[in-house]
């Protein structure tokens, strides 16, 4: 498997400094970052490291829930997955993620609800970055719904 590649350019200090995520090895795009904005409730028109482990998070998710569901018979027609991820403070000091919560929302034929429960704590436990970050609390909200 390939190893993939992301970069941080950052000046000046953590408070009044700022740097530019670069999404290297797919080219796809170069982000803003700061400390100001990723503390603020709106973002403040940048992306932070939290949102994008949601991403990372999001993305493998779905491709291993959907390699599972296959796995067991079922067709996907749809999932959607969103990755909530907290920030907060540390109680030894600095920052820490408090959280991720998952949520998972199919259409998927071949299984009932109670199966699709089942597959989806599954792809929770073995999807590659679930694995990574085994040091924070993961939870999982997920439903069938009907297409």
């Amino acid at each position: 498997m390939p190893t993939r590649t992301a970069r941080t350019a950052w000046d000046g200090g953590f408070q009044d400094g700022s740097g530019q995520v670069e999404l290297t090895s797919s080219g796809l795009g170069t982000f803003e970052v700061s400390f100001p904005k990723r503390s603020s409730d709106d973002g403040g028109g940048a992306t932070n490291p939290e949102e994008l482990l949601g991403a990372s998070h999001s993305a493998c998710y779905a491709m291993q829930l959907s390699a599972l569901l296959g796995e067991e018979g079922a067709t996907v027609h749809s999932l959607e997955i969103k990755a909530d991820v907290s920030l907060g403070p540390d109680p030894d000091g600095g920052f820490k993620l408090t959280g991720i919560a998952l949520t998972v929302r199919g259409e998927v034929a071949g299984i009932d609800a109670a199966g699709f429960a089942h597959v989806a704590e599954a792809a929770k436990a073995t999807c590659p970055i679930s694995k990574a970050l085994t040091g924070v609390d993961i939870t999982l909200d997920a439903a069938l719904e009907t297409a």
